[in-house]
């Protein structure tokens, strides 16, 4: 388990915790007697509280943190099992993907990655909106990032922030936006797509099968899918 995923899943289940309580970020941070901003940074995953801090955050909550050990990555697959029996519409709607993509209007891109294969029915675990985008098109892509408080990945410090956030500056092509995370593909040419549909809207992917040879992330994710699938059968 990389130190990064521990740390998303350590937020997100700080913030499960805290939805089920109908607690806001604010209110659990009075109980923790942590700031606001801290809270939300652990929420989203861009920090890792100290033990201290997160034993506070969850005695605020009545609860206590767990240590565990399973085999490596095992978590895919009961993630995916658990994508698979959930509507796609839903998964649009919690990811607000649709509200992104209408922000994103402005220069022309297509869905590629993870969330191509969502699109397409694939119950793969997606956290940010992944986007193939041509190399002439970042100036508007860095103006629409500056208007829309975005923030580059910064590896060093495993965090958002304190990078230059133009596509051409060295680094990964990932960045934490007013209305979600963008990850990029920087291209010459958009790639080929095919059209989808859902609730009326129409979306233009790469297809699963150019995924699988374009997208080594995408396509381990969808490896493990169909091995799920042989597994159980289906």
């Amino acid at each position: 388990m990389s130190s990064t995923r521990l740390v998303k899943l350590l937020g997100a289940e700080v913030r499960h915790q805290r939805q089920l309580r109908e607690l806001s970020q604010r209110q659990l941070a009075a109980l923790a007697e942590v700031s606001q901003a801290a809270v939300a940074r652990f929420e989203r995953g861009e920090r890792a509280p100290t033990i201290p801090v997160l034993e506070r955050l969850l005695a605020a909550m009545d609860v206590q943190l767990v240590i565990g050990v399973e085999p490596l990555d095992a978590h895919l697959d009961a993630r995916i099992d658990e994508l698979a029996a959930r509507p796609i519409a839903k998964r649009i709607d919690e990811l607000g993907l649709d509200e992104l993509l209408d922000q994103l209007a402005d220069f022309p891109q297509v869905i590629t990655g993870t969330t191509a294969a969502l699109l397409q029915g694939a119950p793969v675990p997606v956290d940010a909106l992944e986007i193939a985008l041509r190399w002439r098109d970042s100036k508007p892509f860095t103006r629409w990032l500056e208007t829309n408080y975005g923030q580059r990945w910064n590896a060093r410090w495993g965090e958002f922030g304190g990078v230059w956030l133009e596509p051409e500056e060295p680094g990964e092509h990932r960045w934490s936006t007013w209305y979600g995370e963008i990850r990029a593909t920087m291209c010459d040419e958009l790639p080929e797509t095919i059209e989808v549909r859902h609730g009326g809207r129409s979306y233009p992917v790469v297809p699963l099968v150019e995924l699988e040879l374009s997208e080594p992330r995408a396509a381990e994710l969808l490896r493990r899918y169909r091995d799920r699938q042989l597994a159980g059968g289906g």
